[in-house]
């Protein structure tokens, strides 16, 4: 089957030739559109994986929990089901039990438990049924290393290999013929041995300086990085070649990016598209952190209770605070009124996240009940909970907020903001003074006017006709009668008054209305007058001072005719504040420049004077209030929690309900891990007990935290963790291929200040990662999964490395580091685009809104913690290599760039395309076609064809993968 190429492939024969000859080199989009079903696959993967993965993984999967026995983690699990039977029918999709779970009809059979899908994600799993349920994911059988178990308790922790202390007794094995001195080799080269495997041979060193610049730097090396390289026949050229890209700024951004899939970085709120204008400095904490080796151990105080250990060093200070940002990035909804369950649904995800990223556990799974596997009772997690009930995490209002504090300053800074705030005080309460002088003052006389002293015909507000609920007030003086009536803050519906004169004679008269003017009334309140022969609209600024005796705005003369029509509507339709009505005057025309509106005595006078004048200076102020508004808005803030109130202990919420409360615990950690008690007891109650928290988790004792950065830092080397399952080292989770080696690492990254820089010298100078992927049809067959890791591993490079890729070969890659890259002036993160041409982890990471290529080529869900990022195949991927805009434009200017070379378009422009999208040479072959394919014969031009060419490659698996 054949696909359209975009308008810019002239010769669609011609294309597909290219992807055919150039080796490895094979654009997937040729074989995968012809796969079975890949519009449902597509469907799938756009609309059920994600929802899946939000709202029903964590508690039906192989991964987590395997509640009811129900997992979902393949088309199998889902047609074998659980308890209940057969998760989904295919032939009636209304009577799968999925579907009725969802559709919340039996009180018996709701899922979610947290509440209801939203009919959308209804019907999208109704409509996936109804096409035949089309799943790519493979089952996961039960393996040999994985332990399937009922409930492990604490005390029987230990019967589990993660709760074990790691062995530091271990002696490395020495074995005949083995030539490196490696640990990792030592460890790796035994079960290769054991098995029965050959290990691969080294890949070639042009093979090797692009897979090491991918891996350490994100980015592909430049020809000339290559070719020293090459030349360099040095015994150390190797480690040095490692140690120039470990010291790039690049390798700290691509390591960074990496930690960020695990802490669901993100910088806006799904709900509505909220913002987070500061989340972008946690982003530079973790590049210069990784940039500068910073220990991961204290990376985790940092970013647990970083804003709790200051220091006399302010950079180091600001750093720590930062990196909170971390515990605040949650993707909450923050319109929930019951914010008891707010908090408690907030405080969740960040013990969830906290478990995942740094201890690799479903701490989650025990919020409605003891852990179903691992050796986590609810007790343990309300134990955790009181930690976090202990902080603020959201400042509450109808719609609650994250928290950003002022970051720390030097005392000058601190000086100069505090002298702002305290004028800032100042000039706010001279402004409530004024307003109270100006609304508030019942001693005066001018606070009422009678109505049957006002000239004209009068229609007070006590006979207006109403739409909608007024509310009474005499606060604001002067008014005409008893008092005025006023919309309300709440402007959620219409309302409208409507003043109706009983009769008036024929004429022309002036209409005028009277209303008490005030800093929170509407500038345009709606009024609307009928008269003989018209209906006019009239805005009205009720914060201003009626201009006719401070009591009487004019809204212009009109003919009315006895009989005839004659009223004045008053509305809040698009009001931005609160609307007036106190009475309407119908003064007659020959009368208006003669009678006075009202009776106003020389005493009425003065005092309207004095308010206009206080008017101006008030006026005044409001302008002095908001620069100095703007001079403290532009102080730095980070994003965070606070501390609040010490709760020494908090309730176990019985099944989760945050309102069904049970027994009383004492915050605290997992009793199973490590030293927990000892970090519990010195929790007190002057403070939350996050610093105890951190100082648990980074315990070189605490037998977790080191296997589990360990492990995840080899799976970003070596393609997958030792234990494949990197945010699970639970009972239900896979067990380590070498645990030995794990515990090894474990130790050195330990002992060497647990640097993350030693370890990966560790990890990539081994033998292990300097493999071929070459391997023999024996060895595949022994260890189809190569846990042995006999053979190198095609890695697929993740969509920010691809996306950068493309950039580097045309030439525009933007090198800025740092700094918020949100254009000004962004209120939320609908349909923004991404048009900056920095470094992928620079690009807004928006929960509404990533780049097209994000979403085509797997990027993290940044709205839960990603151990190992999913690695799907499907058609939209080679459609988008094929016609996004973004990456035919990277074609045409890569096209530009190559050419103001090389006019010909021949030998060297194709040696320069390789080096720049492979880091090697054509072969002779891949050179004669591509020549072949730039001579050809065409209306098309030169410079359309380089582009084709490139464009071709860049679709190839030879660009998009690492061998």
């Amino acid at each position: 089957m054949l696909l359209t190429f975009h308008s810019t492939f002239r010769s669609i024969p011609s294309a597909i030739m290219i992807a055919m000859f150039l080796g490895n080199a094979i654009c997937e989009h040729l074989t995968i559109v012809s796969a079975a079903s890949p519009q449902g696959i597509a469907f799938f993967e756009s609309n059920i994986r994600p929802a899946l993965i939000e709202h029903c993984l964590d508690c039906h999967s192989h991964d987590s929990d395997v509640s009811g026995n129900l997992s979902l983690d393949s088309r199998q699990d889902w047609e074998q089901g659980g308890d209940l039977g057969p998760a989904i029918a295919s032939e009636a999709p209304d009577a799968s039990l999925l579907i009725k779970a969802i559709e919340y009809d039996d009180p018996d059979l709701q899922m979610p438990p947290e509440g209801k899908l939203d009919e959308a994600t209804i019907e999208a799993f109704r409509h996936w049924i109804s096409i035949g349920a089309p799943d790519p994911r493979k089952p996961q059988q039960p393996s040999p290393d994985t332990e399937q178990t009922t409930a492990l308790t604490v005390e029987q922790a230990q019967n589990h290999w993660s709760y074990r202390p790691i062995d530091h007794n271990l002696v490395t094995p020495r074995l005949h013929g083995s030539e490196s001195g490696s640990i990792v080799d030592a460890w790796i080269d035994k079960g290769i041995q054991s098995a029965g495997l050959e290990a691969s041979p080294p890949a070639t060193r042009r093979v090797l300086a692009r897979r090491l610049s991918l891996d350490l730097c994100g980015l592909p090396p430049t020809k000339a990085m290559v070719d020293a390289f090459v030349a360099d026949r040095s015994d150390d050229a190797y480690a040095r070649y490692v140690d120039r890209l470990l010291s790039s700024p690049a390798y700290g951004e691509h390591i960074a990016r990496r930690w960020m899939d695990v802490v669901r970085y993100a910088e806006s709120i799904t709900l509505r598209g909220f913002i987070l204008p500061e989340a972008w400095r946690y982003r530079d904490y973790l590049i210069e952190s990784f940039n500068d080796d910073r220990p991961f151990d204290q990376m985790i105080r940092d970013q647990i209770s970083g804003d709790l250990r200051p220091v006399e060093d302010l950079r180091e200070t600001q750093r720590r605070a930062i990196a909170t940002g971390f515990l605040a990035m949650g993707n909450s909804n923050l319109e929930d009124q019951d914010k008891t369950k707010l908090e408690f649904d907030h405080l969740d995800e960040q013990i969830e996240t906290i478990g995942r990223a740094f201890l690799a556990q479903t701490i989650g799974c025990a919020r409605c009940h003891d852990h179903k596997f691992d050796p986590i009772p609810t007790r343990d997690y309300y134990a955790l909970a009181g930690i976090f009930r202990s902080t603020t995490p959201l400042k509450h209002a109808n719609l609650s907020k994250w928290i950003e504090n002022p970051l720390p300053l030097t005392e000058k800074q601190e000086d100069h903001y505090r002298e702002l705030q305290r004028d800032l005080e100042d000039v706010a309460a001279r402004i409530k003074s004024i307003d109270k002088r100006i609304g508030g003052d019942t001693k005066g006389s001018a606070k009422a006017i009678a109505v049957d002293s006002v000239a004209g015909v009068v229609v007070d507000d006590a006979d207006a006709t109403y739409v909608g609920q007024w509310k009474t007030s005499d606060f604001v003086k002067p008014f005409v009668g008893q008092g005025y009536q006023h919309t309300g803050i709440e402007r959620q519906e219409k309302k409208s008054a409507t003043f109706d004169p009983e009769s008036l004679e024929t004429g022309d008269y002036e209409v005028r209305i009277a209303y008490s003017h005030h800093a929170n009334r509407a500038t345009n309140a709606t009024v609307t007058v009928f008269s003989a022969n018209e209906s006019k609209v009239i805005s009205v600024n009720q914060r201003r001072v009626p201009s006719v005796d401070g009591v009487w705005h004019s809204l212009g003369t009109y003919p009315f005719e006895k009989g005839g029509q004659a009223f004045v509507i008053v509305s809040n339709d698009g009001a931005d504040g609160i609307v007036i009505v106190d009475a309407v005057q119908f003064l007659p025309v020959a009368q208006s420049d003669q009678i006075p509106s009202g009776q106003v005595n020389e005493t009425q006078t003065a005092e309207l004077e004095q308010r206009r004048e206080l008017q101006k200076q008030r006026s005044t102020l409001v302008t002095r209030q908001k620069r100095l508004q703007s001079e403290l808005a532009a102080r730095p803030k980070y994003l965070t929690i606070s501390e609040s109130e010490p709760q020494v202990e908090t309730n176990i919420r019985v099944r989760g309900n945050p309102h069904q409360l049970g027994d009383r615990v004492p915050r605290g950690f997992l009793a199973a891990v490590g030293p927990a008690q000892e970090y519990a007891n010195q929790i007190d109650s002057s403070s939350s007990g996050r610093r105890e928290l951190a100082d648990w988790i980074a315990d070189r004792r605490n037998p977790l935290t080191a296997r589990v950065y360990v492990n995840r830092v080899w799976s970003w080397m070596m393609g997958e963790g030792l234990v494949p399952t990197e945010n699970n080292f639970g009972t239900t989770g896979r067990q380590p291929s070498h645990p030995e080696l794990l515990d090894q690492l474990a130790i050195e990254l330990v002992n060497n200040q647990w640097s993350t820089k030693h370890l990966i010298r560790l990890i990539v100078n081994s033998d292990a990662y300097r493999r071929s992927i070459d391997d023999d049809a024996q060895s595949r067959s022994l260890d189809p999964e190569n846990r042995h890791y006999a053979f190198g591993r095609l890695k697929r490079l993740p969509v920010e490395s691809v996306r950068d890729a493309m950039l580097f070969v045309s030439g525009e890659l933007q090198r800025d580091r740092f700094g918020s890259t949100i254009r000004p002036g962004t209120k939320s993160d609908y349909d923004y685009e991404h048009r900056s041409n920095r470094r992928s982890i620079y690009q807004p990471v928006f929960r509404n809104s990533l780049p097209a290529l994000f979403e085509d080529f797997d990027f993290a869900d940044s709205s839960i913690s990603v151990g190992q990022r999913s690695r799907s195949t499907i058609v939209s991927q080679s459609l988008a290599m094929m016609n996004d805009p973004w990456v035919i434009r990277r074609c045409e200017q890569a096209a530009h760039r190559l050419m103001a070379n090389d006019e010909s378009a021949g030998n060297q422009l194709i040696s320069e395309l390789y080096h720049l999208c492979f880091a090697r040479p054509p072969s002779d072959r891949e050179r004669a076609l591509c020549l072949r394919f730039l001579e050809r014969h065409g209306d098309d031009s030169i410079h359309t064809r380089v582009a084709d060419l490139i464009q071709s490659l860049f679709a190839s698996t030879d660009f998009r993968y690492l061998e």
